[in-house]
């Protein structure tokens, strides 16, 4: 019962959150990505190298236990960008598409010292000091954990090993929520922070538009309650469900793809920046872990409107946090420099709710709409057309704050 209750959404849920080898310096850019069917198949390590750049696999232990990997593609002495991920996703979302178009590939290619997080759960961070993932105390957290305990304790170890003070920080959907918990939560690291860039932000998700989420939104308290009693604690499915799916729903044409036609529904549809080609490799690095309260917590917003801590009800709460309803973040708290990327077509950073977020914090840098009317929530890392409608200008903000 444990293993069918996620199974059922998960796909909705990975496609809506979410996912002669050429040299890495003679690339360029390109609409059709450089990449082949067995890039679904390698590690992220596997894949820079294959690729032809360096990669090195690291570890940073968290302050409650949680082993985490980072991997880089490395350049001592030169100025450090940390990338990290959304939900159900890995360090694979910034090098999927491939040299010439990724964005951690795009970093390496300017000269910049790479790092690529993983929170807690996924495929890269599954070890704990004294847990194990078939235990269900592993998965008892959230996204409030890996903002408040994932992103300082890669921070520090990254700043530690290279021997810099501060660097960039990039991340997507649930990178930038987590970073906004670290910055509120714990405001010393905005002094570790050059420039935050945060793609498709999400905090307030009160107008989220979509339908897993908000369904999840009428009925968190029994899901919460369903997921505890059956000790439902991963969401996530077996890799070989997924890989089924696959072959039976995505097919090699727009028209009939239903994984399309779902993703679309889901983060918004803009059919002219898909790759087919992609697809299956997007399926074989993604779903790569979660817990079921990071699901919960999302979806907790959507009800209550407000950015805030885990809601784990009224008495229970009392006992964690002293107060019937969990504490709201102080977004005035976020003191580093951050930049604003947002899509009008959007199902998950919604417009509104990306504006109500920009005006909470302390210290706005940029504020940018993507200048394309149907870009949505995943085509900001797989759009065909992403080094040019976005990339280059990350790259340019790196440049414009300098070197730290």
């Amino acid at each position: 019962m444990a293993q069918l209750l996620p199974s059922i959404p998960i796909l909705l849920a990975l496609i809506s959150w979410a996912c002669g080898v050429p040299t890495a310096r003679n690339i360029s850019a390109t609409r059709h990505f450089q990449v082949d069917a067995e890039d679904a198949h390698l590690s992220v390590p596997q894949l820079i190298l294959k690729y032809g750049y360096g990669a090195e696999v690291h570890h940073a232990t968290t302050e409650d236990g949680y082993i985490l990997e980072l991997h880089r593609i490395p350049k001592p002495g030169a100025p450090v960008v940390l990338l990290m991920h959304g939900l159900l996703c890995s360090s694979a979302d910034w090098v999927s598409i491939g040299p010439g178009n990724g964005l951690a590939y795009l970093l390496a290619d300017q000269g910049y010292d790479v790092w690529l997080g993983n929170a807690r759960g996924n495929r890269y961070s599954r070890k704990h000091r004294t847990l194990t993932p078939k235990m269900f105390a592993f998965w008892q957290f959230s996204w409030h954990e890996i903002g408040f305990y994932d992103l300082p304790a890669s921070i520090d170890y990254v700043l530690e090993k290279t021997g810099r003070s501060k660097l960039h920080y990039i991340g997507h959907s649930q990178g930038t929520t987590s970073f906004f918990v670290m910055t509120s939560t714990r405001p010393e690291y905005n002094a570790k922070i050059a420039l935050a860039q945060a793609l498709a932000p999400v905090a307030f998700t009160a107008n989220m538009q979509s339908p897993l989420l908000r369904i999840m939104s009428l009925f968190q308290d029994t899901l919460a309650a369903l997921f505890e009693t059956f000790g439902v604690a991963e969401f996530a499915p077996s890799n070989a469900i997924l890989h089924d799916i696959s072959k039976l729903l995505c097919t090699t044409q727009i028209s009939n793809n239903l994984c399309l036609n779902v993703l679309f529904q889901l983060a918004g549809a803009n059919p002219d920046q898909v790759d087919l080609k992609l697809i299956p490799i997007l399926m074989g690095h993604t779903p790569a872990g979660a817990s079921t309260k990071q699901i919960v917590h999302y979806a907790q917003g959507v009800r209550s409107g407000k950015f805030r801590q885990y809601d784990h009800g009224t008495i229970k709460n009392r006992f964690v946090y002293g107060t019937a309803d969990p504490p709201v973040y102080n977004l005035t708290q976020v003191t580093a420099p951050v930049v604003f990327y947002y899509a009008l077509n959007d199902y998950l950073a919604v417009p509104v709710d990306v504006e109500r977020l920009s005006r909470g914090i302390g210290n706005l840098a940029g504020y940018r709409q993507v200048r394309m009317e149907t870009f949505n929530h995943l085509d900001f890392l797989f759009a065909k057309d992403v080094r040019t409608l976005l990339y280059e200008e990350i790259l340019g903000n790196v440049r414009r704050y300098g070197s730290v």
